[in-house]
């Protein structure tokens, strides 16, 4: 009996069960199919956010340390600005260039330092943009889908009391249906996992470079402007 029900499960389209489920069933996989559906879209977008973020601040980074001087730099800095590390200079920059017009020399470092604290900040913000989109769904879908499941299983249970039936053939269709929303709900929830991870191990290594590149541009402005 076992094997003839798997057989006649296999023969079963997806569509068609899903189909017969309940309006509530429908609605969970509706809710579970958007939750997917922006989860890859800013899955998509991070990617490609974050390569060129990469890309664009190791050209502005040797660019930088090439340069003469911050002013030099600035000139330097709009063809690489989807740099993140083009946002922390331009802060710094700020600062920089206000102490030395008001006394020609820069003498308040830790007003620097906290701009372009600023600076990194405000990129780390931009970069996080929509990250908790994909913790919600990583936490949230597999619920989603076990509760669509459980109302399967509800509506299984209670055809085969109309039927008096508890045969397996008779009851396997009905959980085979209501086990979609789970298996939906891991296939939402399992790459928002994965890609948030990922994608939080990258912020966090921009944020240290822009970390490291402050210093840099401590000793830069010091060099230029120092006493």
């Amino acid at each position: 009996m076992t094997v003839q029900a798997l057989a006649f499960l296999l023969q079963i389209d997806i569509w068609e069960m899903v189909g017969r489920g309940g309006p509530l069933t429908i609605a969970v996989l509706a809710i579970l199919l958007v939750f997917s559906i922006f989860s890859w879209a800013i899955i998509f977008s991070k990617w490609s956010a974050l390569r060129s973020a990469r890309a664009a601040d190791r050209r502005f980074l040797r660019a930088f340390r090439k340069a003469n001087g911050l002013d030099a730099v600035m000139v330097a800095s709009e063809q690489f600005k989807p740099a993140p590390l083009v946002s922390v200079f331009e802060f710094g920059y700020e600062e920089v260039h206000r102490q030395a017009a008001a006394r020609g020399t820069v003498t308040n470092k830790l007003a620097i330092e906290r701009s372009l604290q600023l600076g990194t900040n405000e990129e780390l913000a931009k970069l996080e943009r929509n990250m908790n989109w994909l913790a919600t769904t990583a936490s949230v879908s597999p619920f989603i889908g076990l509760f669509g499941t459980v109302l399967g299983i509800i509506r299984a249970f209670q055809g085969l009391g109309v039927q008096g039936s508890a045969s397996l053939r008779a009851v396997a269709p009905g959980i085979s249906e209501a086990l979609i929303a789970t298996a939906v709900g891991l296939a939402a929830a399992i790459p928002a996992a994965i890609f948030y991870n990922y994608f939080g191990h990258s912020i966090r290594e921009i944020g240290t470079r822009m970390d490291d590149f402050s210093l840099e541009f401590l000793n830069m402005a010091e060099r230029s402007f120092g006493e």
